[in-house]
This record gives structure tokens, sequence and C-alpha cells, in this order.
């Protein structure tokens, strides 16, 4: 498959004490397609990763990443077999991500708690930790480990309200509520790290993602597939992402050809955005420094949008990075550009870009996958 990226680790194979010359056995192998290499290029710059079980006669893991594109349709990018979810099996699969297809800095990754991520981050040498990367974890993984170890169903609900809080001030209402119901609760919380789990304080690097579903939903689609031998399940990965890419990039090129600016979901949320900006009165601003300050009408809450900074007090602006009712007031009242503070990854230039690939060499991956 040309320009793709195959990683195989073997071990020896015994024969009783004695090591066979010149035979070896599969370990592990990390394997990335080139089309879905360069599509990581034009996704939000977010990863998440999971492992499932393989079942049948071949025993191990299936690791898998996947991506999000402006239109939020999952990406996966890259897959590894390994003997289990160790530490040294996610220091193999990380370690040969970051090397070759999540190579920007600024990356946001999202996983569960398992102790054996958090030592292979810690082996990364940096390259998934800040500034290079932020790691978080799924909300629901944290929602099941406050369960189990407290066995109070009814805060459990509660504790994610917390990790959803997109305000400061919100995380404060919904982490007060949590304290009074009992100081072992909050303390536990505490002991995660606020960056780690909560909206509020990631800076950004979730894109408003939570969980890890968008992976599990790939591990639920390659289901039928765990329970075969290491090529068949190559092929299958294959011969999936490109009927993927090809049915994406028709509609993407419909998208095009019918002359839309932004995805379908970008353009949503503008809509959305602008209906409601008529309920929004800007009455404080400085102009120099982009700083605005708003007030709802029907609530009288009043907000402070930051246009230089990419953000507002409501949330929504720094975390989906696109323009908020209370942004579009601003620029409206200011005779600004609006679509100025709309993330590239949103326009369709990009989207289209995404599942761009050479025919050729998709071609040539297919011929040599049939041997």
């Amino acid at each position: 498959m040309l320009d793709s990226i195959v990683q195989i680790e073997t071990q020896p194979l015994y024969n009783g004490s004695e090591e066979a010359d010149s035979v070896r056995i599969l370990h592990r192998v990390f394997w990335s397609f080139n089309s879905c290499i360069r599509a990581f290029r034009h996704c939000k710059l977010l990863v998440q990763v999971d492992g499932t079980h393989l079942y049948g006669k071949y025993k191990g893991t299936l690791l898998v990443a996947v991506a999000q594109d402006g239109n939020q349709n999952i990406v996966p990018i890259a897959f590894a077999l390994v003997e289990g979810e160790t530490a040294d099996a996610w220091h193999f699969f990380l370690r040969n991500l970051r090397t070759y297809v999540v190579r920007k800095d600024g990356v946001g990754m999202i996983s569960d708690r398992h102790e054996s991520i958090r030592a292979a981050v810690n082996r990364s040498g940096g390259d998934w930790q800040p500034p290079r990367a932020w790691w978080m974890f799924c909300i629901r993984h944290i929602g099941s480990n406050f369960l189990r170890a407290f066995k109070v169903p009814h805060l459990q609900k509660l504790v994610v309200n917390i990790g959803y809080s997109r305000t400061v001030e919100e995380y404060n209402i919904n982490y007060k509520r949590l304290e009074e119901r009992g100081e072992a609760y909050a303390r536990w919380c505490d002991a995660i790290g606020l960056r780690h789990w909560v909206l509020a304080f990631d800076e950004g690097h979730r894109w408003g993602h939570m969980t890890t579903n968008l992976v599990e939903c790939i591990n639920s689609v390659l289901k039928g597939a765990r329970n075969l031998p290491v090529l068949a399940l190559v092929r299958a990965t294959y011969y999936r992402l490109n009927e993927l890419f090809t049915r994406k990039s028709a509609e993407s090129h419909e998208r095009k050809r019918v002359g839309f600016t932004y995805s379908a979901f970008a353009q949503q949320r503008i809509e959305a955005s602008m209906q409601q900006a008529g309920n929004i009165v800007v009455h404080r601003f400085d102009r120099r420094n982009e700083v605005f300050e708003v007030r709802e009408m029907t609530t009288g809450k009043v907000l402070v949008v930051d246009l230089a900074r990419r953000t507002c007090d409501c949330g929504h602006f720094q975390v989906e990075r696109i323009p908020c009712r209370h942004v579009i007031a601003c620029c409206a009242n200011q005779r600004l550009d609006w679509q100025l503070y709309v993330h590239d990854v949103y326009k369709m230039t990009e989207v289209r870009k995404v599942y761009r690939f050479d025919t050729a060499a998709t071609q040539t991956a297919t011929v040599l996958l049939a041997y």
C-alpha cells in the first residue's frame, strides 16, 4: 500500500528451551493507511483511542484511534493488534500513532482512565503531554468509576454534569452540590485533575467531546471482523475504509455543487445563532482589544465576548470554534465579518480534503491486498 505505515514487532519461536533459527512469531502490528494519515491533517485536532478484545481462534486486542471531520463524521486513522491492554502495548500504539499519523502539536486525546494508558503517556517523553498534547478522560468511564467506588447511583449523574460544565460558574455550582452531599465525593473528583475531565478547564482541546463514543462506534462496525486472522482483519479495515472514503467524498462534492461554504453541522449552528442574536444587546465594548459586554434581553444575563481570544462566557464559542449568538451580535453591532471566527475545519474546502485520495494508489493497494 503506497505510503501507508506498517510497524511490526516479533518474538523468537522456542522449541522447548531452544530458540528456533530464522523463525519469528508476530507479537504486535500497527498500521495506518495513507488516506487516513492525510485525512487527519484536515480533521479536528482531536483523537479518541480505545481497545476491544478479539474473539475466536486468535486472541488479543485491537487498538483503534479515530478522529472527526468538520461535519461530525467519524474518521478512523490507525489500528494495532496487540497482546492485550498492557502498558507496553499502549506505548507501542501511541508511539507509532504520534510518529506517523498525529504529528501536529496541540492535539487532544480522549481515552478511559486505564492505568496502562497512563503508564504509556508517562513514557512518551512528552509526546502526549502539554504543551504538545492534552490527555483527557471519557466522562462515561469516570461516571462508572465513581459508581464503583461509592455505590451511590443517585449522585452519578451529578458527577457527569460536573464534567459537562461549560463555564467555571456552572462547574462551581455543580461541584458545590456534590460537596454538600459528602466531602469524600468531592475529594475523589479533585484527585482526577480538572483539565482531564471538566469541559470548562480543557482549554478547548476536547472540541466538545466528552466520551470515547466515536471509537466505540468503529469497534462495533468491526465486530464481525474481530474473529478473523491478522491479514484478513487488516484487509477488512482497508475495504471498509475505502467504501467510507468513496461515499463521503461523493457527499462532500455534492454539497460543493449546490454552493455550500460550510459543513451541514456548522451551517445549522450558525443559522441558529443568527436567529437568537436579535435578543442580545451590546452595551459596552472595547473595539481596540475586541472585548465586548453583552446582555441577553430574555434573561438579563450579562456576558463578556473576547473576539481576540475566541472566547465567550457562555462557553460555546471556545468549545466548538463556531460563533455563538453573542459573537454574532457583536459582529453585527460593529459591522465585523462573523465568518472570520468560524474555524477552517468546518469549511467545505477542508471537509473535501479529508476524503481526497489518489485513485492510482487506491487501485494499487487493492491489488496488493488481493494476494
